[in-house]
């Protein structure tokens, strides 16, 4: 979730949202969450069909080969439904950090959890006693004049 920077009107969000939601789908290599989980089932599935079936072939022969190929594909799709939900998982959560590190960085806000924000404050004031030293500028922008 994001919200609008302080200075920005709904219209400039949505277009920030939009850049920022094209971003995150590039960092994920182009493909969605779901994606992801259907290429490691099928993945997992065939995988475990081959060694099934050349398992079953070196046991019993050629009559084997077929209730191997049967077992592996069960044991097959059970593990990749597992490797499945990881990379659905995985994919989501890289989405959504480049998503939020998009967003954060055009300006808008992208709310935390009052405990989390208590627990930073906590430590910036444990690691710096006294005001926060501000930031230096980017090393793109010229620094502000001097008085």
């Amino acid at each position: 979730m994001s919200l609008p920077g302080s200075r920005k009107n709904f219209d400039e969000f949505r277009v920030d949202d939009a850049a920022c939601r094209q971003f995150a789908f590039e960092q994920v290599g182009g493909a969605s969450a779901q994606q992801a989980a259907n290429q490691s089932a099928v993945g997992s599935a065939v995988v475990g069909t081959a060694v099934g079936a050349g398992a079953g072939a070196l046991i019993a022969g050629s009559s084997g080969a077929g209730v191997g190929a049967g077992v592996g594909l069960l044991t097959g799709a059970l593990v990749g439904q597992s490797y499945a939900s990881g990379s659905y998982w995985s994919v989501q959560q890289r989405y959504d950090f480049a998503y939020q590190q998009c967003m954060y960085a055009k300006g808008n806000k992208i709310p935390v959890s009052v405990g989390y924000a208590r627990a930073i404050r906590a430590q910036q004031s444990a690691a710096a006693p006294g005001p926060l030293a501000p930031y230096p500028p980017p090393p793109n922008k010229p620094p502000p004049p001097q008085r």
